[in-house]
């Protein structure tokens, strides 16, 4: 019976999720945004990812985490569906307010970029050793400064949701320099604003509502589905 069941919800998860194509770091299994969603279900607190998203998403989030906390304590398998079901929302999310469209996650063994892996190590070390071969000389002023921003605003409280924004705001704009990019990055204010009046023009979260239709969809399947095949086993 069991078995039946796994078959059912892996063809609802066929339909419901997209494919695992993604084109940037938080869009991994192994990524920041992942982690701290894994954190949230462990400790069954929502502000570990709030950070990742903006003000004007965090109904949504939250939303989604309350569901997949009454869902993931079902079964094993309720569990697994419905904390990838979580993962997906968020990194949407994350990524609509990025202004990037969302393709999916990657698997956890993704390749990553050399230089996003020297970052990650240099934030881990509180040094830029990592990135001394991998960054031209006359960017490090630069760097280092970007650096210096992101280690000052790393201990934050998990649940100062506004001072965790202000260190992936750093976070951000560290690694996209240490990438190669002049630029900032999308979570600066003046996207934030754009972003907000996008969610106006567009009749506020609208553009989210088939997601949300789906994921609802998603997780009524897998409580009936467990219903059932409870009941057959008796």
């Amino acid at each position: 019976m069991k078995t039946k069941l796994i078959l059912i919800i892996s063809l609802v998860m066929m339909f419901v999720l997209p494919a695992n194509f993604a084109n940037a770091h938080c869009d991994t299994k192994d990524g920041p945004v992942v982690a701290d969603a894994r954190k949230a279900l462990e400790q069954n607190n929502v502000n570990y990812v709030l950070k990742w998203v903006q003000a004007t998403d965090e109904k949504e989030i939250k939303e989604s985490f309350e569901l997949t906390m009454k869902v993931r304590v079902l079964s094993p398998e309720a569990q697994t569906l419905a904390d990838n079901y979580f993962f997906e929302t968020l990194v949407r999310i994350h990524r609509s307010g990025e202004g990037v469209p969302y393709t999916g996650v990657k698997p956890s063994g993704t390749p990553v970029d050399e230089k996003i892996l020297a970052a990650d190590k240099a934030i881990a070390l509180g040094n830029l050793s990592p990135l001394n071969e991998l960054v031209p000389k006359d960017k490090f002023p630069e760097l280092q400064k970007r650096f210096d921003k992101v280690m000052s605003l790393k201990n934050f409280d998990v649940n100062n949701v506004q001072a965790g924004r202000e260190y992936i705001e750093a976070y951000v704009q560290f690694f996209h320099f240490a990438e190669g990019e002049e630029e900032g990055h999308n979570h600066s204010q003046a996207a934030e604003d754009e972003h907000k009046t996008s969610h106006i023009e567009d009749g506020g979260h609208l553009g989210h509502l088939p997601w949300i239709l789906t994921g609802i969809f998603f997780i009524t399947s897998i409580i009936f589905g467990i219903l059932y095949y409870r009941r057959k086993e008796k």
